[in-house]
């Protein structure tokens, strides 16, 4: 989701740093300046989102259950293991 959403910050801060100064000018309103702090954003979550993506996909799980002798009652154990960049 953040992958996409920074997709759509670069663009629409593509249309605002390029296009919209040409068609509609604003006094105090600096649309240039506006749109390249849409581009870095957009970047920015973009980065965020593939690193969170690239970090999800490393981590594994095992679960593991068996049967105390003494008191007859099942143990379950879950182990997880993220593996940090």
């Amino acid at each position: 989701m953040s992958i996409g959403f920074g997709i759509f910050l670069m663009a629409v801060g593509a249309i605002v740093a390029w296009a919209v100064p040409a068609l509609w000018a604003v006094e105090g309103a600096n649309w240039t300046l506006i749109g390249y702090i849409l581009l870095a954003a957009g970047a920015l979550v973009t980065l965020f989102g593939i690193i969170m993506a690239a970090r999800a996909g490393r981590s594994t799980s095992v679960s593991r259950s068996r049967v105390d002798p003494d008191t007859g009652t099942r143990v379950e154990r879950t182990e997880r293991n993220d593996d940090l960049l």
